[in-house]
């Protein structure tokens, strides 16, 4: 999957949220826009896609997207409930059901006390809020491109276990 071509997670995250009519807004640092560029790819996107922000510098993580300012100086900007707050901070800003954040450090150099490769991606819905953090390796490109590829999949497994609750009820109820 190049960073703008259409891939299988794409097409199931998009897929999975038409089916549970769920829309899906995007918070990217790193990836500056891959993750929402991917999911436009799939045609169909549009009854899914809110939009996106890309906040590649700090203080746009905390104006744009409503992360605290005060956890941004702790932490830095490349920590899994600096993903959290992003990702949620895409679900109000784009008045959308699900949010999906990237985070992280691609490169030449160490950031903020972290180092080259380390990525969190978090999706955010109204019940949940997950975050996973990565250590990839390789150059910028394939660091970014790793980093879009996880929040896709992590969209997908939010995505699926949502499915899998909402058939568990129907079932509950016949």
């Amino acid at each position: 999957m190049t960073p703008y071509s259409k891939g299988p997670a794409a097409e199931e995250a998009i897929d999975k949220a038409r089916r549970l009519g769920l829309s899906v807004a995007t918070a990217e640092s790193l990836t500056a826009g891959m993750v929402a560029a991917a999911l436009a790819t799939v045609p169909g996107a549009s009854a899914v896609l809110r939009g996106g922000v890309v906040s590649y510098h700090r203080d746009l993580k905390a104006s744009l997207l409503g992360v605290e300012a005060g956890l941004l100086a702790r932490v830095g900007a490349v920590d899994p409930s600096v993903a959290e707050q992003m990702a949620a901070g895409a679900r109000r800003s784009c008045g959308a059901d699900v949010g999906v954040a990237t985070t992280g450090v691609a490169g030449p150099e160490p950031h903020e006390g972290k180092e080259v490769g380390v990525v969190v991606v978090a999706v955010v819905t109204e019940n949940r809020r997950i975050s996973q953090e990565h250590r990839f390796g390789g150059d910028r490109a394939g660091i970014r491109k790793k980093a879009c590829e996880a929040a896709l999949k992590l969209l997908v497994e939010v995505l699926e276990e949502t499915l899998r609750e909402q058939r568990g009820a129907q079932n509950s109820y016949q």
